[in-house]
C-alpha cells in the first residue's frame, strides 16, 4: 500500500448540508422550534442555562488600582548593613521585591536596630517612626493622595466671638 493510492472508504465523507438555498423549507425540515429562526443557540429547551447556573463575579474591580508589594522594616534589618541605601535596586537585588519597577510600600513589622536610609515610593507612619527612632532617614517618592470620594470637602467658616456686629441705628 502506498500513500498515493489511498483512499477514503466510501460514505466516510458526505457533502455538507447547503442550507437556505431556494428550497421551501431551507433544509430545515418542516415547522417546529429548530426550524424558526428566532431560537437562541444557548438555548436548553427550557432547562437553566448554563450562564445562569454559574456563579454571579459580584462586586466592583477597579482597574486603576496600583498593587504595591509589601516589605516589612524587619527585614531591612536582617538583609542590610547599617548606613545602607535602600531603594528598589537594592530590594530586588535582595529578593525582596520581585524585579525594580515593582512599586512597594515599607511597613513597620518587626525591628530595626540599625540606621538606613530608604528611599520608597510609600512608607507608612509607622515605618517612619520606626526608621527614624533606629537613627535613619527616610524618602517617600510618590506619597499617597488623600481624597474622600473623589471631593474636596469644606466646611462653612464659623464666626469668632470677637466679632462685634456692624451698628445699624447709628444716624
Amino acid at each position: 500500500m502506498d500513500p498515493h493510492t489511498l483512499r477514503q472508504s466510501p460514505g466516510a465523507k458526505r457533502p455538507r448540508k447547503r442550507i437556505g438555498r431556494g428550497d421551501t423549507t431551507a433544509g430545515r425540515g418542516s415547522k417546529g422550534q429548530k426550524a424558526r429562526s428566532k431560537v437562541p443557540v444557548s438555548f436548553e429547551g427550557g432547562q437553566m442555562p448554563l450562564v445562569r447556573r454559574l456563579g454571579h463575579r459580584r462586586g466592583f474591580r477597579n482597574y486603576t488600582r496600583v498593587e504595591f508589594q509589601a516589605v516589612n522594616v524587619g527585614d531591612l534589618s536582617d538583609r542590610f548593613e547599617a548606613g545602607a541605601i535602600i531603594d528598589g535596586a537594592a530590594l530586588a537585588e535582595a529578593r525582596l521585591i520581585d524585579n525594580v519597577d515593582t512599586p512597594f510600600k515599607v511597613l513597620a513589622r518587626g525591628e530595626l536596630a540599625l540606621a538606613v536610609t530608604v528611599v520608597a515610593p510609600r512608607l507608612s507612619a509607622a515605618a517612619k517612626r520606626a526608621i527614624e527612632a533606629a537613627g535613619g532617614s527616610f524618602e517617600e517618592l510618590a506619597p499617597a493622595e488623600r481624597r474622600v470620594r473623589n471631593r474636596i470637602h469644606r466646611r462653612a467658616p464659623v464666626p469668632s466671638s470677637t466679632e462685634v456686629p456692624p451698628d445699624e441705628g447709628d444716624d
